[in-house]
């Protein structure tokens, strides 16, 4: 439940933006990171935002939930993440 909201959220940042933007490449590399990744790389990537450390810190316990799928499902997850995000640059 809690990770389909997170694709819900993630779905929508993508393609629900008013100014109708290009997925900004940073925000693929932590999507990717995100579901393919180790711990540390994330944690890199995430930084780049420069967020507040309680922020950090929830992204890790959710990664760390995230992390307990199997990679094949992950990995499903981010191609439809992909997807997504080429719909959204036409």
């Amino acid at each position: 439940m809690r990770l389909s909201l997170c694709v819900l959220l993630v779905t929508l940042a993508l393609c629900c933006y008013e100014a109708n933007a290009k997925v900004c490449p940073a925000l693929m590399a932590e999507v990717r990171s995100f579901f393919l990744e180790p711990e540390g790389f994330y944690k890199i990537n995430l930084v780049k935002f420069f967020p507040p450390g309680e922020l950090i810190e929830a992204a890790m316990k959710v990664k760390k939930w995230v992390d307990l799928m199997p990679f094949q499902d992950r990995a499903k997850l981010y191609n439809f993440a992909k997807s997504i995000q080429s719909q959204c640059n036409k």
